[in-house]
């Protein structure tokens, strides 16, 4: 997941490692995409050897230098090819842990199992509210420009 997210990034404009990291935790890809923020620096430098991605450009900011990394043609191939196979692949994850548990809930107490079902709740309300958090700091960091397709996932997601 984390390629098809970095090389979709840098198909879009060339950025920063930083800037992939920003434009990933604004958009949360921790949470829905399973992405580690902090693997992005190893990515690219493994994608780079790769050949999927080059340095574009070094700039000057302040003493600290940034590289500025680019998608190579190669790089295009492989996002599209990884695009396809996440596309054919299902991510459905149907929440075993709690079907096992229903399907057995009589051998707890009424009580118990209330209690259970209500922090599953809570936590289920916690996580909507963390996608409705993050579709709208993605809609303010793209100025209310959200991309129809981007607007869809997110419908999905809720």
């Amino acid at each position: 997941m984390t390629r098809v997210l970095v090389l979709g990034l840098l198909d879009v404009q060339p950025m920063s490692g930083y800037d992939i990291q920003q434009m990933l935790r604004i958009s949360d890809a921790e949470r829905w995409g399973g992405v580690l923020i902090g693997s992005i620096y190893h990515a690219l430098k493994k994608m780079e050897k790769e050949g999927l991605v080059v340095v574009d450009s070094i700039e000057q900011t302040g003493h600290r230098q940034k590289a500025i990394y680019k998608i190579t043609t190669m790089g295009t191939e492989h996002l599209s090819q990884l695009v396809g196979e996440s596309l054919e692949n299902s991510s459905v994850n149907y929440p075993s842990t709690l079907y096992s548990g229903l399907s057995f809930i009589e051998k707890v107490s009424p009580e118990k199992a209330l209690t259970a079902l209500n922090n599953q709740l809570v936590a289920l309300e916690k996580e909507y509210q963390a996608l409705e958090s993050g579709f709208r700091l993605k809609d303010i960091a793209m100025h209310q420009n959200i991309p129809p397709m981007t607007k869809l996932i997110f419908d999905n997601m809720y």
